[in-house]
């Protein structure tokens, strides 16, 4: 049983993801750690930022539509990553798979999310 405490489990794997990120980010070559590795870092973390705000927000619907956003753009600069020999295939394959999953799981949570605002604003407008 889940106690009203425990961060969303997403929460839990994007932060894993995150550190995994910044840790690959520190190795990449001095001439891409600075101008392309920033971008990677500040694109997960800002990521993090977001689904800790969402998991706090009594309006989440909006925040995960953003949430979705930065993923697709994450999707393709590891992609840009890979294809510049900064990642390697099996690293690359993690970070996809990664992604999939969050994005999958933050899906999920907008539509539930959605619906319960929408009732929500249903309930209040009856009144």
């Amino acid at each position: 049983m889940t106690r009203r405490s425990d961060p969303p489990v997403v929460l839990v794997k994007w932060y894993d993801f995150t550190k995994w990120v910044l840790g690959h980010v520190d190795n990449f070559p001095k001439n891409q750690r600075f101008v392309f590795g920033q971008r990677l870092a500040d694109g997960v973390l800002a990521i993090l930022e977001l689904i800790v705000d969402a998991t706090y927000s009594d309006k989440k619907s909006k925040i995960l539509l953003e949430v979705n956003r930065r993923l697709e753009v994450l999707r393709w600069l590891l992609r840009l990553a890979f294809d510049r020999r900064l990642l390697a295939g099996k690293q690359y394959a993690y970070s996809s798979e990664q992604i999939t999953e969050c994005g999958r799981m933050i899906g999920g949570w907008y539509k539930q999310a959605l619906a319960k605002e929408e009732a929500i604003e249903a309930s209040q407008g009856a009144t």
